[in-house]
């Protein structure tokens, strides 16, 4: 099982980025995908995920409205689209796949937030 995500970066504030996560080892439409952050000195955070089934999504408050999770099972990726970024953003973004009891972690990617 393999989870790899990429697309983080130094961005300005109100500035926008990607970030993709690329499945593999496991069959990608039986589980639900998750986005979370963590932030220096602060716990792992939801910040986006669609439910099992994959016909629904959450959103963290501090998020809603400015980020977007969406995924291509055919390309078993999911993908997190981040706009109106400001420094409480910053963190390592990592991509989480879950079923039942099973969950696993990609390695995260550092998002920067900064002027």
């Amino acid at each position: 099982v393999q989870l790899v995500e990429s697309g983080g970066g130094l961005v300005q504030p109100g500035g926008s980025l990607r970030l993709s996560c690329a499945a593999s080892g496991f069959t990608f439409s039986n589980y639900a995908m998750s986005w979370y952050r963590q932030a220096p000195g602060k716990e792992r955070e939801l910040v986006a995920g669609f439910t099992s089934g994959g016909g629904s999504t959450n959103y963290a408050d501090s998020v809603k409205g400015r980020f977007t999770i969406s995924r291509d099972n055919a390309k078993n990726t999911v993908y997190l689209q981040m706009n109106s970024l400001n420094s409480e953003d910053t963190a390592v973004y990592f991509c989480k796949a879950s079923r039942g009891p099973r969950g696993y972690w990609g390695q995260g990617t550092q998002v920067t937030v900064s002027s």
